[in-house]
């Protein structure tokens, strides 16, 4: 059984079907793109792995235990993170302030007590060293006492995926991270993707449109059109399936 088994997702909008029985499955350590045309259900899938949305029928089974049968607030818990095409942090507080938050779910320190700095002060000197750590980590260690506000873009993004990082997951689900980049900051992203991946051992599950990084970067893709899955596999294997080209690789040029 590979570590994350999508088997059978479908998901139905009043009459509309978003997913129609999609399945694809991602081993431990690997970088898994999903890619498809606007419309195609990434962003459906995206949800329903990260509980937002309950699918008509189908599992998700994740290192063996099913997503499904778990609530939304219990995600965390088990070791998935997410970051999100729109960013969402706290601009008048401090990047260290901003991991900290995403610490919360992992630690003792709640939400509010993470953003006041109230409760045991261990706890909370524990989670601030650790968020200190990985925004060093991050390259971002000399603006970790700026607030978010006015930062430049790509610095925002790198902020968005140490907070991620804060709840020390296992399984990290990025939404479109390339969103509004420019084309040096992609190159840098995707670096620091695989990076992240290997020096925290996670398993990458990534929703991107710009195909040149998600093909230079991930172990496995998965393409969609119209809520089915049409290819899945190696990039090579998927940059040259005639449905691919088709549908999306050849479209885009």
């Amino acid at each position: 059984m590979s570590y994350v088994d999508v088997q059978d997702i479908t998901v139905t909008f009043g009459g509309i079907v978003a997913l129609d029985g999609l399945s694809f499955s991602i081993d431990r350590g690997q970088i898994c793109g999903l890619i498809g045309p606007n419309g195609a259900g990434k962003t459906t899938m995206f949800n329903v792995v990260s509980r937002i949305y309950e699918p008509t029928s189908g599992s998700v089974l994740y290192d063996g235990t099913d997503l499904l049968g778990i609530p939304a607030h219990g995600i965390a818990k088990r070791g998935i993170a997410r970051t999100f095409q729109n960013l969402a942090l706290f601009p008048s507080m401090s990047l260290l302030d901003n991991v900290m938050v995403g610490a919360h779910s992992q630690g003792t320190v709640g939400v509010l007590q993470a953003i006041s700095r109230i409760g045991v002060a261990r706890d909370n000197r524990r989670t601030r060293d650790f968020a200190g750590d990985l925004l060093t980590q991050l390259d971002l260690g000399p603006l970790m006492f700026r607030p978010a506000a006015g930062l430049p873009f790509g610095t925002l993004k790198r902020l968005e995926i140490a907070r991620a990082l804060a709840a020390r997951p296992t399984f990290l689900l990025m939404d479109e991270p390339a969103s509004g980049l420019t084309h040096g900051e992609v190159d840098e992203l995707g670096e620091t993707i695989v990076r992240i991946r290997d020096e925290f051992s996670l398993t990458v599950l990534l929703v991107e449109h710009h195909m040149s990084m998600v093909m230079g970067i991930s172990d496995r893709v998965v393409a969609m059109e119209f809520g089915r899955k049409i290819a899945e596999g190696t990039p090579d294997e998927v940059r040259n399936d005639p449905k691919v080209i088709e549908a999306y690789l050849g479209a885009s040029e």
